[in-house]
This record gives structure tokens, C-alpha cells and sequence, in this order.
């Protein structure tokens, strides 16, 4: 029993030796600071235990959380490079000190948010300037002043015919706000990219639609995704790379600094055999995401700031570089991203552009008059040094003997020690105290420490995992930033998002991680036209996570998951949002859409609970949902299509979805093996391994589906050999068109009776290049 005793005490000492043995590397002095420029302001997170090794009278109390504080509104202009030079030095500085600390603490710490990046190993493109004389024109051009010229004009592009000819377009979120596909068509053209190459379809009538032609863009090989079509003009958003050199230092070889960028090019395409590029501009950055609101398009661009060799983001038209303004806030981050937002209008000019220092982006909302853009709010180091020093102090010295604890005060209070022979002394005390302990008792102890370590952290982590949100108003190309704010929790996508009346909403999922559980809830925020919070609701649907979410006027509708599929509806007519209604299903919804004021349709997963207990996930599931009744939701028809293996590209991304009310028609993508979909008395062997790529189409209205039937693109057992092309369905008057892996099928919209067919890849008047007006 004593060896148990000795070794037991023997980890204790070694255990809370190591701790004062971080403890006294990381703490600085009382005096520092997060930065020694005098032009860099840093707002250091308050707190009530100052520390090292100072108390005040509330030291030993319950735990306390600085309040949660509002963002800088200001952002601060850089007024030359050497400025953001100097400044990303001390932030270089701050990110190994990040980097540091996150090594070494044992503790969950917030998600790295991905940011999307191009393959570069078929996404080049050649520079057309050399990083060094590029400097020099930025400094030249923030000294004197000079900003980028702006006009601009805008009409709205929500037009619904080719002369006579009715025709649906790109399916979005938000009305007169176009989102960018690879597939654009204005009732009588299309036009598909495809690697790099784009095609140009006369589609309607259906009987002689054919390829008329097809041109490649002077890029390495990528895929062609982002589009925008006004009239007779095809902008198109793109990757691309430029190449510089630089030297190490005390090194003599240059090595290649290789810089991403967003191409923008803008095409006339009114000659539809001779289309021709009127201007092309490539902004610093990998291309984010992008709207166009009437003639105006709006590019996000986003690049990591790089420390070692800084490249400010710079925008290349023709042999002219220009430099948009570029603007930092107060609150330091620990890892910093250039954010740039690009205005052109369809016309070729570049109405304005301007680059934000922040963190990086997550989901962006694009309404009519203003940009949201947000990302994971970063935790600066002084963040986690305050949570060890609060949780050493707030959490484990209170649960101290108190003969411990009065000697742990009068060992802070001592000014005549320094910091680390003040936390010798303190270790020397905790370790007496647990000598003089019996197993028993030190057992019971470290495990009320630990539960009070937990709880400490959970709550911590609540208030640490937020999102930032920036606002930044969008008039007619002119860029005006209004505010910033964060909330708990992070957003699922684009739909958790909305702006009515002024008023900013947000749906968030809370997540905290520990060692014996991960705690999750769901919220939802109204912020004011100025980003204050005015209204919330928190803990909805406790221990599990938002699947989907859709705004509809001064109602949100949300679906959570864990094991069943509550369907909530939440009242946002006043500053404070309440839950009207909610419906407990079997499955899920991923994506919800509305089809009337009453209506919505939920496209997700169909489960069944398995002889564990556990879920397991079925065929795609399509759901009408009746919320004429809001304290009553009805889930009044459903569709499951296929089984486990069946997939839809509906469910991760909505412009794969064709919903038209007026045409009463819906067409969905699946992916499945043939046996999914086939009677039971009709399969054979092969049909198990016998893959089926086409769309279900379906009669709808407010009381449900019917099936009209299918449209078959592809079946292949062991060998595909199509185009990939993610799926999507439009109509041209009545006409229904399906594309999907390099071929569009036509077929009556009534019937399906199929009228045309075409291999985009295999068909047109192919030239090399087009031509480029500049």
C-alpha cells in the first residue's frame, strides 16, 4: 500500500511539475503585449484574473466569461505596403506563438475551415508581372491615393423569355440575385462549360437542337463551373496561377513562389460562331464564390496571407496592374486570409474592388443590397493563455484544501518573487498537499478537479466556437462596409442565412467537444440592419445538429437529426423568435425548397432504426410538407426512391433541383444500381452490380407527387465511360432538358416522350481559341 502511495504521489509531482513547467514558458510578463508595432492597435480580451500570478478579489469565485463583445465596426485602411508588411510580421509572429500553444494544450480547439483550393496541377496560368515591380506600382499608386474608377449601372436579369419562348433558369436562393452554374441558357441558347472548353447549344425548337459550336479557353485543363449569361454577354470565373521568384535568405538559388488566381473573363457572344473576349482580369486569389445582380457581377476571392513572402492582392487588366485598397480591423487573428471582392460590370469595365484581412471565409449570403461574408471566429493566443491561467486559477485552486489555497494567495501577493520562482514555490505547495493525501483522498480530489475541468472547458468552448459576420453593402458595383458582429455556433450553408426587412437572421449549431461526450444545440440569431443581436433562440433540439434550414418571409423552417426528423417551425415576425410547430419524422432533409406560401418540399434520406438501435439510411426521400397550419406541420406525401446506395446531387447542392409551380413539373437526379429501382420479380444477378444514372420526374402540387416517370442518361456495369457533368434539368417552353455526364436529352415535359439527344462533347464546330478584342 505505501509503493502505491509513493507512486501515486510520485505522478502527481510529475504531472503538476509539467504544468508549471508550461505554465512558465508561455505566461509573458504582466507588461507584454501582443505586438511592439506602436502602429498596430491590438484590443486584448478582458478578464478578471490578471495574470501572471496576480489575483483579485474574485480569484477564487465560480467561473467568469469576459462578456461577449462586438467587433470593431471600423476597419482601418492600410496607407502602404510596408504597413501590411509590418503588420503581417507581428501577425507571423502571434500565428507561431498560435501554433505553439495549440501543440502543447490538451484540449479541443475550434475547426480549421477549409478553404477551397484549386488543383494546380491543372489550374495555370502565366504571370504578367513580376512581384517586384508590382510592389513598387502598389506603393506609388497607396502613396498618391489612386483608387480603382467607378461607374456602373444595373437592370434587373430576372427575364423569363427568348422572345416568346418561357424557360427556367439557374434554381437560387434569393429572387433578382443570379448564382453562378457551369450550364446558363436564355430560352433558345445554352451554354455548357466543360473542362476547358465551352459549348454553345441552339436548343430550341428540341428537333434541331445540335452543338453549334464549341471553343477552348487559353488555360491548362479544369472545369469550367462558374458562369454568368446577361443578354449577349458570358462572363465566366475561373482558376488560374502566376509565377514568381524569390531568394532565401543568406541563400543565393531563387526558388518559385507560385501565387493562385481568379480569372475573370467577359465575352460577347452575340456571333454565336464568333464569340469574342471584350476583357479579361485576373484578381490575386482562389476563386471563392460570386453573384450577379443585374449587370453587375460581384467575384469573392480569397488567398492565405503568405509570411515568408507577402503578395498583396493585386488585380492584372491587359500590361496595367492595380491595387485595391486593402482594410484590416482591430481584432487580431491568429492566421489571416486576404479577402477580395471584385465588381465588373458585363459590359468589361471594373467598376471597384477591395480586399478585407480576415479570417477564413465559410459560407457567404448575397442579398439585393448587401454581402455577408463569414467564417469561424479564430482564437487569438491570448484567448487560450487566459483559459489556462482562468481555468487554474477559477476552477482547480477553489477545489484546494484551504490551508493550500491561502498559502497559493500569499505566494501571488509576493512582488518580491518573479514569475517562475513564484510558480516553483506554488508547484513545491501543490506538491506537499498531495503527499500529506492518502490514495483515496487524492482520487476523490483529481477526479472532482477533472469533472470541474470538463465543465470549465464545455463552457469555454461555448463561448469561444462563433461565428463573425461582415456586412458590406453592394450599390450598383460601389462597395460600402457597414458592420461585423459574431454569434455562437457556426452555419450549416448559404440557406441557414437570410436578410427581411432590414433585420439579418442566422441558424447556428453549438458544439462543444470533451472527453466522455460532444454537447450540440441549435439557434437561431436576428440581427439589426446594424449587425446588433435584437433577438435569439438557443438550445433548440439538444444533442443534435441542423440538416437544413429555409427562410421564408417572417417564418423559418428548420430539420435537426439524430434519429428522427423534427421539423420545426419558427416564428420570426418579432424580435423574439419562438417555435410555432414542430413534426417528429422518420429521416431527413437536406435541402429544403418552398413551392408555395404553404408549402415546402424536403429532399433528404428515408432511415430505418436497426436491431442496435443505431439509424440506417435509405433511398432519397422526398417530402411534402403542409405548414398552412404553423402550430401543426404535416408531412402530407412522400417518395422514396432506390435504397442505401441511392444518391441525388439535389441534396448537397439545390441547382441540381428543377422545381416549377407553374408547370406543375419537378425533375430530380439519382444515381443508383439497377436492382434499387426495379421490381423485386424483375431483377436478376447483374443487376445488382449495373449502375443507373438518370432523372425522376414528377408531376407536383400543394397535395403531392405523381410520377410522370424516368429519363435515362447512362447504365453501365463495369466500364463508364461518360463525361462527368453534375446534373442538371431546365425547361424551354414545353420542352424538358436534362443534362448529365456529357449528354442532353430533350423530352416532351407532358409525355417524356423523347425528342433529341445530344453528346456535347462530341458534336460542334470545335475551334482552338476565341478571339480577344483587347
Amino acid at each position: 500500500m505505501n509503493k502505491i502511495i509513493i507512486v501515486s504521489a510520485i505522478a502527481a509531482i510529475i504531472v503538476m511539475g509539467g504544468l508549471g513547467m508550461y505554465l512558465s514558458i508561455i505566461m509573458p510578463s504582466q507588461d507584454a503585449s501582443v505586438t511592439n508595432n506602436p502602429n498596430v492597435k491590438v484590443m486584448p480580451l478582458e478578464t478578471p484574473s490578471k495574470f501572471p500570478y496576480q489575483f483579485n478579489k474574485e480569484v477564487f469565485d465560480s467561473t467568469k466569461f469576459s462578456s461577449t463583445t462586438i467587433l470593431s465596426n471600423e476597419p482601418i485602411k492600410f496607407k502602404s505596403y510596408q504597413e501590411i508588411s509590418d503588420y503581417v510580421k507581428e501577425s507571423s509572429k502571434n500565428q507561431q506563438q498560435m501554433m505553439y500553444i495549440r501543440d502543447s494544450v490538451m484540449m479541443p480547439v475550434p475547426f480549421a475551415a477549409n478553404e477551397p483550393l484549386p488543383d494546380m496541377s491543372t489550374s495555370m496560368r502565366e504571370g504578367q508581372f513580376v512581384l517586384e515591380e508590382a510592389l513598387e506600382i502598389q506603393q506609388r499608386r497607396i502613396e498618391s491615393g489612386q483608387a480603382i474608377p467607378s461607374t456602373g449601372f444595373g437592370t434587373s436579369l430576372d427575364s423569363s423569355s427568348y422572345g416568346q419562348n418561357e424557360y427556367s433558369a439557374t434554381n437560387v436562393q434569393v429572387k433578382n440575385v443570379d448564382e453562378p452554374d457551369y450550364l446558363k441558357t436564355d430560352g433558345k441558347y445554352v451554354y455548357i462549360g466543360t473542362q476547358n472548353t465551352i459549348s454553345i447549344i441552339d436548343a430550341y425548337p428540341p428537333e434541331s437542337a445540335n452543338v453549334i459550336l464549341r471553343f477552348a479557353l487559353d488555360v491548362e485543363p479544369q472545369n469550367i463551373e462558374n458562369m454568368f449569361l446577361n443578354d449577349d454577354r458570358l462572363v465566366l470565373m475561373y482558376h488560374g496561377r502566376s509565377e514568381s521568384q524569390a531568394i532565401s535568405e543568406f541563400d543565393f538559388k531563387p526558388y518559385p513562389i507560385y501565387n493562385s488566381k481568379t480569372i475573370i473573363s467577359i465575352l460577347d457572344v452575340s456571333d454565336k460562331k464568333n464569340p469574342k473576349v471584350i476583357s479579361t482580369y485576373d484578381v490575386d486569389g482562389n476563386y471563392y464564390n460570386s453573384r450577379m445582380i443585374g449587370n453587375i457581377v460581384y467575384v469573392l476571392s480569397t488567398s492565405g496571407v503568405d509570411y515568408s513572402n507577402l503578395i498583396v492582392p493585386a488585380i492584372t487588366a491587359e500590361d496595367t496592374v492595380l491595387y485595391p485598397d486593402v482594410y484590416r480591423f482591430p481584432n487580431p487573428e491568429p492566421g489571416y486570409n486576404f479577402n477580395t471582392i471584385t465588381a465588373v460590370d458585363v459590359s468589361g469595365k471594373l467598376i471597384n474592388s477591395e480586399t478585407f484581412m480576415m479570417g477564413y471565409s465559410n459560407s457567404i449570403f448575397v442579398s439585393e443590397d448587401n454581402l455577408y461574408i463569414t467564417y469561424e471566429k479564430n482564437i487569438v493566443p491570448v484567448d487560450y493563455e487566459l483559459m489556462q491561467k482562468e481555468r487554474f486559477f477559477d476552477v482547480i485552486v477553489p477545489l484546494l484544501p484551504e490551508d493550500t489555497q491561502d498559502k497559493i494567495k500569499s505566494i501571488q501577493d509576493d512582488s518580491t518573487l518573479d514569475s517562475r520562482e513564484k510558480w516553483r514555490q506554488v508547484s513545491k505547495v501543490l506538491q506537499d498537499t498531495y503527499n500529506g493525501m492518502s490514495k483515496e483522498e487524492k482520487d476523490k480530489l483529481f477526479s472532482k478537479i477533472q469533472d470541474a475541468i470538463i465543465e470549465y472547458d464545455s463552457k469555454w468552448q461555448d463561448n469561444t466556437r462563433r461565428t463573425v459576420i461582415h456586412k458590406i453593402a453592394l450599390d450598383e458595383g460601389n462597395l460600402k462596409y457597414i458592420a461585423n458582429n459574431d454569434v455562437p455556433g457556426y452555419p450549416l450553408n448559404q440557406f441557414s442565412m437570410d436578410e427581411h426587412s432590414g433585420f439579418f437572421r442566422i441558424a447556428t449549431t453549438s458544439e462543444s467537444f470533451g472527453p466522455r461526450e460532444t454537447i450540440r444545440s441549435n439557434n437561431v440569431y436576428v440581427l439589426d440592419d446594424s449587425l446588433k443581436i435584437v433577438g435569439k433562440l438557443e438550445k433548440i433540439a439538444p444533442e443534435e445538429r441542423i440538416y437544413s434550414a429555409r427562410f421564408m418571409g417572417d417564418k423559418l423552417y428548420l430539420v435537426t437529426f439524430k434519429q428522427v426528423d423534427p421539423f420545426f417551425v419558427i416564428d420570426l415576425s418579432t424580435n423574439t423568435p419562438k417555435i410555432l410547430g414542430e413534426l417528429k419524422i422518420p429521416g431527413f432533409s437536406n435541402y429544403l425548397q418552398p413551392y408555395d406560401e404553404n408549402h415546402i418540399i424536403g429532399i433528404g434520406r428515408d432511415t430505418k432504426e436497426n436491431s442496435w438501435g443505431g439509424v440506417e439510411q435509405k433511398g432519397i426521400k422526398i417530402s411534402m410538407f403542409d405548414v398552412s397550419d404553423f402550430n401543426k406541420p404535416k408531412e402530407t406525401d412522400t417518395i422514396v426512391i432506390g435504397s442505401t446506395g441511392t444518391y441525388s446531387d439535389a441534396i448537397d447542392n439545390h441547382k441540381a433541383l428543377l422545381l416549377d409551380k407553374s408547370k406543375g413539373i419537378i425533375s430530380i437526379p439519382i444515381k443508383t444500381d439497377m436492382a434499387s429501382i426495379m421490381p423485386q420479380n424483375k431483377i436478376v444477378h447483374e443487376d445488382y452490380n449495373k449502375q443507373w444514372y438518370g432523372f425522376y420526374v414528377y408531376t407536383v402540387n400543394a397535395g403531392g407527387f405523381e410520377e410522370k416517370g424516368q429519363i435515362q442518361h447512362y447504365t453501365w456495369q463495369y466500364d463508364y465511360g461518360g463525361q462527368y457533368m453534375q446534373p442538371r434539368s431546365f425547361y424551354i417552353n414545353d420542352s424538358l432538358y436534362t443534362v448529365m455526364d456529357g449528354s442532353m436529352k430533350i423530352n416532351d415535359i407532358d409525355s417524356l416522350d423523347e425528342l433529341n439527344s445530344i453528346k456535347i462533347q462530341q458534336t460542334g464546330n470545335i475551334i482552338p481559341y476565341v478571339a480577344d478584342l483587347r
